[in-house]
């Protein structure tokens, strides 16, 4: 089988790791990733981790048989698909118009981007020329949540909650409050109007409207790194929690059928959404009312 070949940009963040190990691995239960390989990666300096840092994941991609190219022209050179590490949500327009041109298939990771106008951009970009594109947290792929939604019809009400980290720059809500969102809009889907947030010494709460009367109460907690919540209609409800391990190899899995197949689990357009949630979010905070999304 030929394998696809991978340029990951951006090394300031754990996933790129992560992921490289799950891709290069060769344990029977994780060649989820068959037929995909990590050959190039580029590095630049970012305010989410040292120089030092980075290092040390250089190291480790390069004991993958990952080589780090010091240009992102070369990373992407004669590779088939490009993942964008990059936990900086402020660069994610920046680079993503750097591969445009290439017309490669190409993953985001979470955010789709720092603010709901860069966010468009990227679709437009996309739309232009015609890149298969797609961005997600891999919490909306755990196999509890799956099977929580799929035994759900009809939901009406949804609560999630996860972990609220702190941003080395920009907004912590939209940098990691992404994670208990995208679960709420992956168990509930899409169509929200309107957002109302409140912060106290645990974190931040969003209640999230619908247009059709569906209602999702989000927690992004500081210091508390678990992940769950509940899906409710008016006959049935189920509970799920992320107690079986990695959320990244569902993710992989994900990956592989997008890199190998062509399969987009998730349009750009959702991520939009999620995004402009998490923005209506800040804008809430700052004026203590209920505020309308903006895609």
């Amino acid at each position: 089988m030929n394998e696809k070949k991978i340029a990951m940009i951006g090394l300031d963040t754990s996933h790129t790791v992560e992921f490289a190990k799950l891709i290069q691995s060769n344990e029977p239960d994780k060649k989820i990733t068959e037929g995909m390989r990590v050959i190039n990666a580029f590095r630049f300096p970012s305010a989410f981790q040292t120089e030092e840092g980075q290092d040390g994941r250089q190291g480790i991609l390069e004991e993958l048989g990952v080589t780090i190219r010091p240009s992102i022209e070369e990373a992407v050179e004669g590779v088939d698909a490009i993942f964008l590490e990059i936990n900086d949500p402020a660069l994610h327009l920046p680079y993503f118009e750097k591969v445009a041109k290439l017309g490669l298939p190409v993953f985001i990771d979470k955010p789709l981007a720092a603010n709901v106008i860069e966010g468009r951009r990227i679709q437009e970009i996309a739309k232009e020329n015609n890149i298969p594109a797609w961005s997600a947290s891999s919490l909306r792929f755990i196999p509890e949540l799956i099977e929580a939604k799929n035994s759900i019809t009809n939901p009406v009400v949804g609560h999630t909650f996860g972990a609220l980290g702190k941003a080395m720059a920009g907004s912590d809500l939209i940098w990691y409050g992404v994670h208990a969102v995208e679960m709420l809009i992956t168990g509930l889907g899409t169509g929200v109007e309107s957002v109302r947030a409140i912060e106290d010494k645990r974190g931040i709460t969003l209640i999230v409207y619908y247009t059709d009367g569906r209602r999702g109460i989000v927690e992004c907690l500081r210091g508390l790194y678990r992940y769950g919540g509940r899906i409710q209609s008016e006959e049935n409800m189920a509970f799920f929690d992320n107690n079986t391990g990695s959320p990244y190899i569902a993710l992989m899995a994900a990956l592989h059928d997008f890199v190998c197949d062509g399969v987009i689990p998730v349009p750009l357009s959702e991520a939009q959404e999620i995004l402009a949630i998490l923005q209506a979010g800040e804008y809430s905070l700052a004026s203590g009312k209920i505020e309308p999304i903006n895609l």
